[in-house]
């Protein structure tokens, strides 16, 4: 939340439509809008995939259209469930390797405009943590909030020494909130986990841990004050990078005191060529103050987005918002330069092992889908040289393969990517020609030559321990032949020769018999009603009409089971 956005005025409708906006939460009121809403979800995700749902006929077109229309209800269904969903949301529109690309498309547009809560209850709240009342902590205290989002709200505020802050006040009864939201959230995660379709390949229950985690930091505005500590102090040297300062004697659990620093949205260009900044070099500048987040320390701001960023007077950047935070593994450089090699040498094992070590992915049973996609993308996206390479594109590209394989990305990687993207579009927001990979080289290159002089040997070594690996594999090649012959010879080693063409054609041939028995069946019904009817027993027609119809049912369905197996084999 930035401490500069603005909040905009409410209807009436729209603030009746936030029923959790209060102190006090009902859990059975809790219980049924939320699975009101997960019902009437599944409903139409079953929907989607029965074609004769669609009104004049099934169409792509018609297709993609009802998930964009599907996609703007559940953003709105979200805001009006309240802080739990509005978080959620935007946590999982980070995840295009889970959810349809049009989904996460509007879930990123998900934001905290949201209804403020009273000056009395924020004075309330601020006199209950910190022990004293409003007016003997603070000088002045601006009773209209700067900022109101889901989890809290920004007030302007003066110390009595005369420095001036923000005070970061937490919406009542946020904690009882999540507390009975999550409890319901875990028992639907089961219910999608156990789902035969929409469960297989997918770790809800591990999904839900990571995203329950996240929300619950997010509510401790301690462990934000740290995160700003750790920020400002990482960028203590950088004189074109400013965070502001935590007033630790005024911040509790609830309460974040932060330094005044006020800025110009990195988004409002007019403002900024206003000021005579130079947008092309503030577009940089974005860039490398991330890539010196993620590569130099290890710890990076994981919602980078335009109201988190603004530009001060002299040029420098400053930002807001510390909730969200990520942190990468003390051995990222080693697998970064492993990643870089096996890219370079087109191998996608290499690539893969090292990226499940950055823990950029969640290893399975079966890696061989994941092995593939990667080598697939090193084949087709990976002939463009680096700087002219789009993360945007290299992103979508990877999603829209990892939709449809059994394996999904941690939030750390996710955050990366959606970080990359975001900073991206605001690089070309402020300069047309920016290239966040053109940014990104000298720090590829710099990684590359630190990891050389770090060695004894450099590239020399380097090579050695290649080496070393293909002679290993050679010698072993040998042995792991001989092993294999063993178990061919002891029977411990099975092969299964499956002829696809001869499995469909006994698939086909089997549904065409139940078919032809289920026809004469109901042939035989329809037949018998009809002498029913002319004898008058219209009881007994009636009857026989209805096993009629269910008979024609099956038959219907194994129709469609008959057109299943066409499209498989």
């Amino acid at each position: 939340m930035s401490a500069l956005s603005q909040t905009k005025p409410q209807s009436e409708s729209r603030k009746k439509a936030y029923r959790w906006n209060r102190d006090n939460y009902s859990k059975i009121r809790r219980q049924y809008d939320i699975w009101h809403f997960v019902l009437s979800l599944t409903t139409k995700l079953w929907l989607n995939q029965k074609k004769w749902s669609y009104l004049g006929g099934y169409t792509e077109e018609k297709f993609i259209a009802r998930r964009k229309s599907q996609a703007i209800w559940i953003r709105e269904s979200l805001l009006e469930l309240g802080p739990t969903f509005i978080k959620v949301g935007q946590l999982f529109s980070t995840r295009a390797d889970l959810f349809p690309a049009e989904y996460v498309a509007e879930l990123s547009k998900l934001q905290d405009q949201v209804p403020a809560f009273t000056y009395e209850q924020a004075a309330a709240i601020v006199a209950a943590d910190l022990g004293k009342p409003i007016d003997k902590l603070f000088s002045s205290f601006d009773p209209t909030p700067l900022a109101a989002a889901s989890l809290g709200q920004v007030h302007r505020a003066r110390l009595h020494s005369g420095e001036e802050v923000v005070v970061k006040v937490q919406r009542p009864g946020l904690k009882q909130l999540f507390t009975i939201d999550l409890a319901i959230l875990k028992r639907i995660t089961r219910y999608f986990q156990n789902h035969p379709r929409w469960g297989k390949g997918r770790d809800w229950l591990g999904i839900y841990e990571e995203c329950s985690r996240i929300l619950w930091l997010e509510t401790d505005y301690l462990n934000e004050g740290r995160n700003a500590d750790i920020f400002r102090r990482n960028f203590s040297n950088k004189d074109w990078v400013k965070s502001p300062r935590v007033y630790w004697r005024y911040t509790t659990k609830r309460i974040l005191t932060l330094e005044y620093l006020p800025g110009i949205k990195i988004s409002h260009h007019e403002a900024l060529e206003a000021a005579g900044l130079e947008r092309k070099q503030l577009a940089q500048l974005g860039a490398k103050a991330y890539l010196h987040q993620l590569l130099n320390d290890g710890f990076f701001h994981a919602d980078p987005h335009p109201g988190n960023i603004a530009v001060s007077g002299e040029g420098a950047l400053i930002f807001y918002d510390f909730g969200m935070m990520g942190q990468i593994k003390t051995n990222v450089r080693d697998n970064l330069m492993e990643t870089l090699f096996g890219i370079a040498n087109k191998n996608a094992e290499r690539v893969m092992n090292s990226l499940i070590e950055l823990g950029a992915l969640s290893p399975v049973e079966d890696m061989g889908p994941v092995r593939r996609s990667i080598q697939f993308m090193l084949d087709n996206f990976m002939d463009k040289p680096f700087e002219q390479q789009s993360v945007s594109t290299i992103t979508d590209d990877l999603y829209e393969i990892a939709f449809h394989q059994p394996f999904r990305f941690p939030a750390t990687f996710t955050f990366v990517m959606r970080a990359f993207s975001t900073l991206e579009g605001v690089g070309k927001g402020l300069d047309p020609e920016f290239s966040f990979m053109e940014v990104a080289q000298p720090f590829a290159m710099q990684l590359m030559s630190n990891s050389s002089s770090n060695n004894d040997n450099g590239i020399l070594e380097q090579l050695g321990q290649e080496a070393a690996k293909v002679s290993s594999t050679a010698f072993g090649l040998p042995r792991r032949i001989e092993d294999t012959i063993d178990k061919l010879e002891r029977g411990d080693l099975l092969l299964r020769v499956r002829s696809l063409e001869s499995e469909r054609i006994m698939r086909r041939l089997s549904a065409i018999q139940l078919m032809t028995n289920y026809t004469l069946l109901m042939s035989a019904f329809i037949l018998s009603a009809t002498l029913l009817l002319i004898n008058k027993y219209v009881t007994l027609a009636v009857i026989v009409i209805l096993m009629a119809a269910v008979t024609g049912w099956v038959l219907f369905r194994l129709l469609r089971r008959l057109d299943r197996i066409d499209r498989m084999f």
